[in-house]
């Protein structure tokens, strides 16, 4: 999403998420899950159409796994880990 702190190294659209509803001719609301952190009302300047894979393009997004009332992904195993900004980061599969 455009608009975040590091634009350069965060992905310019996250998701495919439904249209729950048009607000005004510019803006509408998106059916997004708890754990995205940002207002579902958005300006249409900042959805793209979603469009499918290139044949042989695998891009699949894990399975999330519902722990406590809250989504999470199922890690297969850590391959690496490193130090940011003192908080730990993991390279995982």
């Amino acid at each position: 999403m455009k608009g975040r702190r590091s634009e350069k190294l965060t992905e310019h659209f996250v998701g495919l998420y439904k249209v729950k509803g048009i607000v005004s001719s510019n803006v509408i609301e998106l059916e997004l899950p708890k754990s995205i952190k940002i207002h579902p009302i958005v300006n249409v300047s900042r959805v793209q159409l979603y469009k499918l894979q290139v044949e042989g393009q695998k891009k699949i997004p894990p399975k999330l796994v519902i722990i406590k009332g809250e989504e999470e992904f199922e890690v297969e195993k850590i391959l690496n880990k490193r130090m940011v900004r003192e908080k730990k980061k993991f390279l995982v599969r």
